[in-house]
């Protein structure tokens, strides 16, 4: 979507609070012995507290409330029995639609004790995540956020998922501009626009370049010797720095 005035930005970043809020204290809830069945429903009690629904519940019927996945997982995990224990890297991505406005964010997280591998991919991602915020505004390449991305991770001797991206969001979970690689990608022509909403939402792996089905027809997962960290914001584009709508506070 385009904001086109202030009511809009007020409620965008209405809902992103929200669900920045959820993913905070869903996280602050990882602990050995939690299922992650237990942990969405942590998550739904939060936004239901507020009103909000879950964006791929309501628009792709999935079944959780938001998407769980642990270690070689890279995203769309569904939330069930499986017990988490230390030392897994589990990230969260959490979406949710109110008042008609749809917002989405996500982290990675660590359960004590941490590996240095396990650390430094997420310290690597969120970096990552910095440095294609840092490119990201109107009148650039919508590719500079790839390259962002892509450069970052190398120069760290980790890789992107080239299957995963970013998006468009606002009045809706996926938008327009559709797919936005995290590796740059020199024959994308599209040039971002001010007041365009989009997430960023780097995927870094230690090895891997790409995902699959795991065979429960939503789990996209890497080769189990891999793990993968991602971390999202939804922003809003401007002439300056981006306005990002998925705060805690």
């Amino acid at each position: 979507m385009s904001i086109e005035n202030e009511n809009d930005l007020i409620a965008l970043r209405k809902i992103g609070k929200i669900v920045a809020q959820c993913l905070q204290y869903m996280g602050s809830k990882l602990e050995p012995g939690i299922t992650t069945l237990e942990l969405d429903q942590l998550g739904h009690a939060f936004l239901e507290k507020y009103g909000a629904r879950s964006a791929p519940k309501l628009v792709y019927n999935f079944p959780g409330t938001t998407c769980i996945s642990v270690n070689e997982e890279a995203a769309h995990g569904i939330p069930g029995t499986r017990i988490l224990g230390a030392g897994d890297l589990v990230n969260i991505d959490v979406s949710a639609e109110l008042d008609g406005y749809f917002a989405d964010t996500g982290g990675s997280f660590i359960i004590p004790p941490e590996s240095n591998l396990k650390r430094n991919l997420c310290l690597v991602a969120k970096r990552a995540l910095d440095m294609a915020l840092r490119s990201t505004r109107a009148g650039q390449p919508l590719n500079g956020i790839g390259r962002a991305i892509e450069n970052e991770a190398a120069r760290n001797n980790l890789t992107v998922i080239e299957n995963l991206g970013s998006h468009g969001v606002g009045r809706a979970l996926h938008e327009n501009p559709e797919f936005i690689p995290g590796y740059y990608d020199p024959k994308d022509k599209r040039i971002l626009k001010e007041n365009q909403v989009i997430t960023i939402e780097p995927f870094l792996s230690t090895g891997a370049t790409e995902v699959f089905d795991a065979g429960d027809g939503w789990t996209l997962s890497t080769d189990k010797k891999f793990f993968t960290a991602q971390y999202e914001h939804t922003l809003v584009i401007t002439k300056g720095k981006p306005l990002i709508m998925t705060l805690p506070a």
